[in-house]
């Protein structure tokens, strides 16, 4: 079986097709990644043949995500999902895409959820195709139909064969019902966990990690989460570990309490093999992890999906939610300084409280239960053949 896999731009967006890139080759099929020019060093990394797409033009694109940052949360979803990953980002990858179905002739596309030029490629060459979700089932479904606009110029059928395409994904039935009428869940291989850096000497005590992702770091807003998180923890009896991604400055963030350590970037599976408990803004890589591996939340959500991925799990028990305030034009305002004990007591909460540790530790077993990747192969082979 020949399968292109596909993602734009963000690395929580192709974390989830790795585990297939890896799985695929396992098989002994034959893959090739087409991806935004961001993910080069990520593609590169699987060892697998890969294609670059391109970059929106930049002015326009930066635009766009100044808009997004200032914008309340319903107009912030349409910049997103409907501007930047549907028009921009489509238009940007659409000849790599076409190029690559042409030439190279895969069996099956595998993509990201808001990867939409490999859809489009596919459905115009009759070649079946299938999204491995990032976040919650609902919330993919609806971003589908919010993107709609931009997606009809390639055609009619687009948005509705979406819908019906194979929908795969890493949350259990408990945690996300899905609109879709092809859902296929699947557990992911745990690697086996590297031992942390001792950044600690002569501290004990439970874990904590802080992370908001990879990318949103960049943004104002979230430097402000980021200094408040750290006054937060200053004196808890905890060993902390906070990642800020590669886009932010550290030295901006000021001084840090001799109980933590922050870093740029560490792989998360070693992290959360670790922890005792994730503070994060509910984005789904981390999230999903995060109960994969049976660990409390504190949420801190501030855009995309985040909030309903909070609101979900605290449904379920597994964590709770501090929620950041809003400006007066109803844009995300952040948490201040002032924050930090509201942050705290939240941190307190879950520490202490048990339950929601076994309500994570009950979520995980659910997705332990998840036939493996290469039972979902068979299934996607099967559609080829």
């Amino acid at each position: 079986m020949r399968v292109l896999v596909a993602s734009g731009p963000g690395a929580g967006h192709a974390l989830p097709l790795l585990p297939f890139v890896a799985a695929l080759a396992e098989r002994g099929d034959d893959v090739l990644l087409v991806v935004a020019p961001e993910l080069e060093a990520t593609a590169q990394a699987t060892g697998q043949p890969y294609r670059l797409g391109a970059r929106p033009p930049a002015d326009e694109l930066d635009a766009l995500w100044a808009r997004f940052g200032e914008a309340p949360p319903g107009e912030a979803a349409v910049i997103a999902n409907r501007e930047i990953f549907g028009r921009l980002n489509t238009a940007a990858m659409l000849p790599a895409m076409q190029d690559a179905v042409a030439s190279w002739r895969p069996d099956a596309v595998l993509r990201e959820p808001c990867e939409y030029a490999s859809a489009i490629t596919a459905l115009g060459a009759g070649i079946p195709h299938a999204q491995v979700g990032i976040s919650q089932a609902a919330i993919e479904a609806s971003a589908t139909e919010l993107v709609a606009p931009a997606l009809t110029p390639y055609g009619d059928d687009v948005v509705p064969e979406l819908l019906a395409a194979p929908y795969l994904t890493r949350f259990p039935a408990r945690l996300d019902p899905s609109p879709y009428a092809e859902t296929w869940r699947y557990r992911e291989a745990m690697p086996a966990p590297r031992q942390l850096p001792d950044c600690w000497p002569g501290r004990d005590g439970p874990l904590v990690y802080i992370t908001f992702g990879s990318v949103a770091g960049s943004l104002p807003v979230v430097r402000s989460v980021f200094a408040t998180a750290l006054a937060a923890v200053a004196d808890l009896e905890a060993r902390v570990l906070v990642t800020v991604g590669r886009d932010v400055d550290i030295a901006v963030l000021g001084p840090v309490a001799a109980n933590t350590r922050v870093e740029a970037w560490v792989p998360q599976e070693d992290v959360l093999a670790r922890a005792a408990l994730v503070v994060c803004h509910g984005g789904s890589g981390t999230t999903f992890g995060a109960l994969a591996a049976g660990i409390p939340l504190v949420f801190v959500p501030m855009f995309a999906d985040q909030r309903p991925n909070a609101e979900r799990v605290v449904e379920l028990g597994a964590g709770v939610i501090v929620a950041p305030m809003r400006d007066a034009d109803g844009g995300m305002a952040g948490l201040t300084a002032g924050d930090a004990p509201r942050l705290r007591a939240a941190i307190d909460t879950v520490l202490e409280d048990r339950s929601s540790a076994s309500a994570a530790a009950a979520i995980a077993a659910d997705m332990a239960a998840a036939p493996p990747i290469s039972g979902l192969l068979d299934r996607l082979a099967a559609i080829v053949s």
